[in-house]
């Protein structure tokens, strides 16, 4: 992903990735001989070439191990001599005001060429963030969900009165120009419905068994952790590909109600907002929720390099 910023004039250019983690990942098989391993060393090959001022790159904490370090170190030797390489910075989603305990790693490099003055301390978060609990961050959304609703049409219900607070203000609103479908802007705005309520077919089985976990508690048989409505909620998972069998990644259940969560309840776990639409399909919405970065954690990111950015501009 390539994204530029035009500042007084001066071009800022920032390359950000986020190379596959299926080898690194502690619930994962750990494949040292993984093929997409590479691709992170591949990530910073294309840094040296196309020489942006600043290059973001994420994956798992687990590849922060020992035993990766020779796949680091090839990646590094690319820049090493034309870019300032901060040390990984490991950072939970939940400390920034997303519900979600998620934890990444981050690397970032910036230009020899500029002084930049990005410094470690400058990404910690803000000692003045409201945590933001499951529970907070699903006011508003329909808790009955019928299994039947699985068509793109059935999924748009009505979400009422939501969270408040800064969380809140980014569900509904802030919406960057040029950014989002405009047609689920106006049914937001005017029709205040939001789309990805797709429902889930439980046998009375399952839904008995469901019923009898308490919060924060596994099911025994899936492993899908019931959320706890007081708590964060688990790093989403995001699935097979089409390569692997297609297999949808197992969903945490509801806090209250004995299903699974739906699509738009895991958009809202990870931070985004109402209006920012996903397939309708249910895998390939988990699936892209399930490989990002939150939001939030990702704007605070952006936003300290933005502001490094514009402060080095001005000096020179």
């Amino acid at each position: 992903m390539l994204r530029e910023f035009k500042i007084e004039s001066k071009e800022l250019l920032c390359i950000i990735g986020g190379p596959p983690c299926q080898g690194f990942s502690a619930i994962g098989k750990k494949d040292d001989s993984d093929p997409r391993n590479q691709l992170f060393v591949h990530f910073f090959r294309l840094v040296s070439e196309i020489k942006p001022t600043i290059f973001l790159c994420e994956n798992v904490p687990g590849f922060l191990a020992d035993k990766h370090s020779a796949i680091r170190e090839r990646a590094f030797n690319y820049v090493i001599d034309d870019y300032v390489i901060l040390p990984p910075m490991t950072l939970d989603a939940s400390l920034y005001g997303a519900p979600t305990s998620r934890i990444r790693a981050f690397f970032l490099g910036y230009s020899r060429d500029g002084s930049m003055g990005l410094e470690i301390d400058k990404f910690k978060p803000p000692k003045d963030i409201r945590k933001v609990t499951v529970r907070k961050a699903l006011k508003g959304l329909p808790r009955k969900i019928n299994p039947s609703w699985q068509t793109e049409q059935d999924d748009w219900r009505i979400c009422r009165s939501g969270p408040d607070g800064a969380f809140g203000d980014r569900l509904q609103g802030m919406i960057p120009k040029g950014v989002g479908d405009s047609t689920a802007i106006k049914r937001l705005r005017e029709d205040k419905k939001v789309s990805g309520c797709i429902g889930t077919l439980h046998s009375k089985e399952v839904m008995r068994r469901y019923g009898k976990i308490v919060p924060g508690a596994k099911d025994n048989i899936s492993k899908a952790l019931r959320l706890d409505p007081k708590g964060f909620c688990p790093t989403l998972r995001a699935g097979t590909g089409s390569d692997h069998g297609s297999f949808q990644a197992v969903r945490p259940i509801h806090y209250s109600k004995d299903r699974v969560i739906t699509p738009r309840e895991a958009a809202r776990l990870q931070g985004f907002p109402d209006w920012y639409q996903f397939d309708h399909t249910k895998w390939h919405s988990f699936k892209l929720i399930g490989n990002s970065v939150s939001p939030i954690l990702a704007e605070h990111i952006l936003k300290v390099i933005l502001d490094a950015s514009q402060t080095s501009s001005k000096e020179r």
